[in-house]
């Protein structure tokens, strides 16, 4: 009886969400979600889906034929999709919306097993637009995967996500570079309280070696029956061919199977089901051995008090770390200021662009706020050491590096405090320490921010009044909503904040 109540309030509550936002126009990446619509995992965690599969994720080095290697890059691409889209999680259980990365976290993994150890490195390096980076990489078979991306996020009875950035994945054995596609996402279902994701649209891997893939994802409409849903087409073909026969196809489900044929000898090559393949466990370090900037130990709170079900810890948790990340921002506003660690903003891709240009796409780094790159060469040289930031905190304290107690509170980065300082440590010392090394087996957005021409508003959300929108109303609430000031709608946001982290909700 109990179970019933809390999700029948669970519903209620999100209905009165889906009312709050559907008079808002535009973007609503940095809209603050109640927590019991919150995953426990954060926006720097997802790229892990990428690499759970190392065996899949380092096959196409092995081949010597560049059709089948463009092939086996499909195969990786398509067996990610389905657990990057649930974020782990059942189809019963549904999505959810991840925790909102802050600028600067990070998140270290990897996976070992037959094919060696297998890294990523993200890290939050944007929060105005909001920016992730990640590489996932395998040194034993030179292949890699290097990213970056935004979402913008919009909703009309069902939330669109569109991803803005690219990847590409690189095979070192036979210099060989493909442009991966970041599949824009519908999440259906809002309204009934059932939400899963859908993928639209056709897609394309191309390769310098001169093969592409092309993947179009079917929508289950109205009328189509069960089986349209998660499916797809794909096929790879030589460039140059303008009929662009297919060398081989793949159709069947994102979500569970997929069938490969090689077409010119008419025989079926693999039959591949995403819902039994292994997955290697994901390894991190033990979290009293992360920094605070990690994103596991960052989130901590947050993550025990969802997984307990206590809403209004896991709001409280939240608050404190946003609040001290708004702290920040005063002082750093645009985090122009702001010093990454693992990644370094370049100004073009010129091979992704490139690519991009065989398949029609283009290629601008000001979406993204610039090219990421990750620092591979300080990576293995050993350079990033802890405590990250000089003990910096994410929710703007300072403390030791075990986190016993704080000291005082900071600035961003150590501004107005010891501004742009070089770590003490010297470089002889930081080479001798070596890459970070991640040991224990766990199983395994975005920070509301200002425009940064805009001042720190100093308006009361208290003052405001709000209702729920009705029918009869809500001509007027979007009229109302549309009209407001950045420093306006800031203030709103921060009342539906306070209004879904009560105790009475």
């Amino acid at each position: 009886m109990a179970e019933e109540t809390s999700l029948s309030e669970s519903r209620s509550k999100l209905k009165e969400f889906i009312a709050s936002i559907s008079v808002i126009r535009g973007d609503l990446s940095n809209i603050t979600a109640p927590p019991f619509v919150l995953d426990t995992k954060s926006t720097v965690e997802l790229p892990a889906f990428w690499a759970e599969r190392p065996s899949v994720f380092v096959a196409p080095a092995a081949s010597e034929d560049p059709a089948e290697r463009a092939l086996l890059v499909l195969r990786w691409f398509i067996a990610a999709l389905r657990n990057q889209q649930y974020a782990g999680r059942s189809e019963d259980e549904g999505v959810k919306k991840p925790l909102n990365a802050f600028l600067g976290e990070v998140f270290l993994a990897k996976w070992q097993d037959e094919v060696g150890t297998t890294r990523l490195v993200s890290e939050q390096v944007s929060h105005h637009p909001p920016v992730t980076a990640c590489r996932v990489w395998n040194e034993e078979h030179g292949v890699s995967a290097e990213g970056y991306t935004r979402q913008e996020i919009t909703f009309n009875g069902t939330v669109n996500i569109q991803q803005i950035g690219h990847a590409t994945l690189h095979l070192s054995r036979h210099d060989e570079t493909y442009l991966i596609p970041l599949p824009n996402v519908k999440v259906r279902g809002i309204l009934t309280g059932n939400p899963y994701p859908e993928l639209q649209g056709t897609y394309h891997i191309p390769c310098t070696s001169g093969y592409t893939s092309t993947i179009e994802f079917a929508s289950k409409g109205l009328f189509s029956s069960s089986d349209k849903k998660h499916s797809f087409d794909a096929k790879v073909y030589r460039e140059g061919d303008e009929e662009k026969k297919p060398l081989y196809s793949v159709t069947g489900h994102w979500d569970g199977e997929f069938l490969i044929r090689d077409v010119k000898r008419d025989v079926e090559v693999e039959k591949f089901d995403v819902r039994s393949a292994k997955t290697t466990p994901l390894v991190t370090e033990p979290l009293e051995d992360q920094d605070p900037w990690e994103s596991r130990l960052a989130w901590r709170g947050v993550r025990e008090a969802l997984l307990r079900g206590d809403m209004q810890g896991a709001a409280d948790a939240k608050s404190r770390l946003e609040n001290g990340q708004r702290e920040m921002q005063k002082v750093d506003e645009d985090g122009k200021h702001w010093k990454r660690l693992f990644y370094e903003a370049g100004q073009r891709d010129e091979v992704a662009e490139e690519l991009g240009r065989k398949i029609g796409q283009t290629i601008d780094p000001a979406d993204t706020v610039a090219a990421w790159k990750f620092r591979l060469e300080e990576w293995r040289d050993g350079r990033f050491n802890k405590p990250y930031h000089e003990g910096l905190r994410p929710d703007n304290t300072r403390s030791s590096r075990t986190g016993e107690g704080v000291t005082d509170r900071g600035l961003v980065n150590g501004i107005g405090a010891g501004a742009g300082e070089e770590s003490k440590q010297s470089a002889d010392d930081r080479r001798s320490n070596g890459p970070q090394q991640l040991a224990t087996d766990q199983n395994r957005g975005i920070n509301s921010h200002v425009d940064e021409q805009q001042q720190e508003s100093s308006m009361d959300p208290s003052t405001i009044t709000t209702t729920e929108p009705s029918n009869s109303d809500a001509s007027q609430i979007e009229s109302g909503v549309a009209g407001m000031s950045v420093q306006e709608k800031r203030a709103v946001e921060d009342l539906l904040r306070k209004k879904y982290s009560t105790s009475s909700r």
